[in-house]
């Protein structure tokens, strides 16, 4: 099993940047895929971005070329930079660590609000 602990979220205006993390309770070098997801109000949860352990990234259409995911195995953290905010981005942002079917951990979340 992991923990997971998101930080990072807050308040900025449209067009800025902020960058979440997730810290993990244990090694994140081999855990198979990990993730951004978030959930806005009166939607559903839906993927921002997951990586494979070999490296291999998914983005969802609406933030590719403004979010980057990245790790320090050496942190046992997890990143992810946003950047160009969109009100739309509003969101309650949850990380995800995942090897089905040993566990599939997931953080309490952190707020994003992008607002004038």
């Amino acid at each position: 099993q992991v923990q997971l602990v998101e930080s990072g979220g807050g308040l900025v205006q449209p067009g800025g940047s902020l960058r979440l993390s997730c810290s993990a309770s244990r090694s994140i070098f081999s855990i198979p895929r990990m993730g951004w997801y978030r959930q806005a109000p009166g939607k559903q949860r839906e993927l921002v971005v997951t990586m494979t352990s070999g490296g291999t990234t998914n983005y969802a259409d609406s933030v590719k070329g403004r979010f980057t995911i990245s790790t320090d195995n050496a942190k046992n953290t997890m990143y992810l930079q946003m950047n160009s905010l969109k009100p739309e981005d509003t969101a309650v942002y949850y990380c995800n660590a995942r090897n089905i079917p040993e566990y599939d951990a997931w953080g309490q979340g952190t707020q994003v609000t992008v607002s004038s």
